[in-house]
């Protein structure tokens, strides 16, 4: 564990419900897990419930499953994972991800599917002219339960010979709960296609 987690170094720790996501500080490694120290209250987080761990580190995403140890006050006993992986280098994981979605802007409203997303932005394909100087409202289905709600940015437009427009965007006013699930969602994914092959 001490070559992969550090003092000082910081962990968000997400349960299955995402509305109780956590991040805490290392305080101590050992040979048996860490403990950290949350910035929040730990309400939601179970002993014994395997959630999931990511921490940005110089190789990239760490990413595991583990569970609490303990729980005293906001110092939490994380167990060895029995497993790890480093996910991609870039900031967010970016999968394949095709979803017809709808931009809205006042009375404006354009139609798109998505390319591929990351929780910092995703890219979409549309036959529409969109304007690239303004910020449009979009909500995105990951799954029944999940929907996420904020708004694009567009960056790149790309016109094909085809007449179709391929866009790069970013989000914005992007909550920190909708973040998370979208980080646990691509690396879910990515996860999930990386095993399959």
């Amino acid at each position: 564990m001490r070559e992969l987690v550090k003092n000082d170094q910081l962990v968000t720790i997400v349960p299955q419900d995402f509305n109780n996501t956590n991040r805490g500080t290392v305080t101590d490694v050992s040979m048996k897990g860490f403990k950290m120290k949350l910035q929040y209250k730990p309400e939601g987080l179970i002993k014994n419930l395997i959630c999931d761990f990511y921490s940005l580190t110089d190789n990239g995403y760490l990413y595991f499953e583990s569970y609490i140890e303990s729980i005293e006050d906001n110092i939490l006993s994380v167990a060895n994972p029995v497993k790890h992986r480093f996910l991609q280098r870039r900031k967010f994981t970016r999968i394949k991800f095709l979803e017809d979605i709808t931009l809205t802007y006042e009375d404006i409203t354009h139609n798109a599917s998505t390319l591929d997303i990351s929780a910092g932005g995703m890219k979409i394909k549309t036959l529409e002219n969109i304007d690239i100087e303004k910020e449009y409202h979009v909500s995105i289905n990951l799954s029944d339960e999940q929907t996420i709600k904020c708004r694009y940015q567009l960056i790149r437009v790309e016109k094909g010979d085809n007449g179709e427009y391929t866009i790069s965007g970013r989000f914005t006013h992007l909550n920190n709960i909708d973040k998370m699930t979208l980080v646990q969602f691509c690396m879910k994914k990515d996860m999930e296609t990386i095993n399959k092959n």
